[in-house]
């Protein structure tokens, strides 16, 4: 095996992957890294571990424990950032709009093979850290002096129908620091754009830098997507159930209260039963199985599905926050989804479902004067889509703040596909009840 420490050797596979790596980048400008590469197995003529003592006449160095330590934390670094950039990423379900299918503490591998690794927009940014730099607030962990367009690499696949997708936040550009969980766009409605930029501090992110959502893909672009009653139809066609797709139910019962251990059995997170002594009722999600259970049980009396059909609740909730359309999160749509390269038509009613994304998604600047539009200063009736769009919803339908409240998610969101969960831990029990062993290692 002398071979396999013969420096041609060593050189020949790492010129292999570097060009197998470079070829999928696309950017044939690094080919000059091979003088590199060459010059590190072969030549030898430039000390490129710097920080390393020199070798002495025997080939030899003095052993220093500290440059050990640094040399073993910068290949860790450079290596755990090339593969969370292009390969895997690690992500914490933060909360419940995705249970039963994905829990609240699941901790899972996020594939950026799978659609292909986007080229971040922000490359100046601190190693292995998302928008915000440890131990502060606000303080970003990037800087915009480069900027790079978007672009993603070749993946072994696209989005499909029902795929669990994670992505950037569409309406993550600009966030409120003192609540960043929730939506800018929404407090602005609610509170208004002048009270808001008052009290808080207001942020902009570039795209990659957004906070991370995830949700099921519903809708592909050119789908059109309707909910009646609850039920999601695409292209006019029912979506199919899944077995852990939950929807909140109203469950009365004789004025005594369910076993909370039953409750736990069932997998119900505390913070999701919500519950009135005055009425004997809870509201809570259950997938259709637990509300056979429940309503099963001796004190329950009745169980209703919730379906909101209130329109004047939601008016100002439900995208594109349209007073004219009778839309709720139970009764919605339909709605085209966006395609790349598909034009529509422009007039006062379809603009609200298309201005965010010709105008923020797309980088144009759009006017409207005396009834007409203008586009980059030219008036325009239709327009063309540069980027394919897409559908997401979560599985808790009635606790899921989704693509019915903030509409199309552009493709350059797009950050991956949820592919494995290696721990689940659940918030409602302490350490090592709280390992819920049946969810670890397990392929989404």
């Amino acid at each position: 095996m002398k071979f396999l420490r013969n420096r041609w050797f060593k050189f020949g596979i790492a010129a292999l992957l570097y060009l197998l790596w470079v070829v999928w980048l696309g950017n044939y400008w690094f080919l000059f890294g091979l003088l590199v590469v060459f010059d590190a197995y072969v030549t030898q003529k430039v000390r490129w571990a710097f920080w390393k003592p020199k070798k002495d006449a025997n080939g030899k160095r003095k052993r220093n424990v500290t440059l050990e330590w640094l040399d073993a934390i910068i290949f860790a670094v450079v290596a755990a950032t090339l593969i969370r950039l292009f390969f895997i990423e690690a992500y914490t379900i933060p909360t419940s709009s995705m249970e039963k299918t994905m829990m609240v503490g699941d901790y899972l591998f996020v594939s950026k093979v799978a659609y292909g690794p986007k080229i971040p927009n922000t490359p100046v940014a601190m190693p292995l850290v998302h928008h915000t730099m440890p131990f502060t607030s606000y303080t970003p962990s990037y800087v915009e002096w480069i900027k790079n367009p978007y672009r993603r690499l070749k993946g072994y696949t696209s989005v499909k129908h029902d795929d669990i997708v994670v992505f950037n936040f569409p309406e993550g550009d600009t966030v409120v620091a003192e609540r960043q969980n929730e939506s800018y766009y929404a407090l602005v409605r609610q509170y208004g754009r002048a009270n808001l930029w008052k009290s808080y501090t207001i942020l902009a992110r570039p795209v990659d830098k957004r906070e991370n959502y995830i949700k099921r893909c519903i809708g592909l672009p050119g789908d059109s997507i309707q909910v009646v009653d609850g039920l999601v139809f695409v292209n006019g066609k029912a979506q199919k159930v899944f077995p852990k797709m939950q929807y909140n139910y109203f469950v009365k019962t004789n004025g005594t209260t369910i076993n909370p251990r039953f409750l736990d059995d069932m997998q119900i997170p505390k913070a999701d039963r919500m519950y009135s002594s005055q009425y004997a009722v809870y509201e809570m999600p259950l997938t259709q199985s637990e509300a056979e259970k429940i309503g099963k049980l001796g004190n329950v009396q009745s169980m209703v599905k919730r379906n909101n059909t209130d329109p004047q609740a939601y008016m100002q909730r439900v995208f594109p926050q349209r007073e004219d359309l009778a839309w709720t999160e139970d009764t919605y749509g339909p709605i085209w989804i966006p395609k790349k390269g598909a034009a529509v038509a422009l007039d006062s009613a379809s603009l609200p479902f298309y201005r965010r994304a010709i105008e923020v998604y797309e980088g144009n600047s759009l006017k409207e004067a005396d009834g007409k539009i203008f586009i980059n200063g030219e008036e325009a009736t239709t327009y063309t889509f540069k980027m394919d769009y897409y559908w997401m919803m979560g599985d808790n339908r009635h606790n899921s703040l989704d693509s019915r409240f903030w509409g199309y998610v552009p493709e350059d969101h797009i950050v991956g596909k949820a592919s494995f969960v290696w721990l689940s831990l659940s918030p409602d029990r302490k350490f090592p009840a709280n390992i819920r062993w049946s969810r670890l290692f397990r392929f989404i």
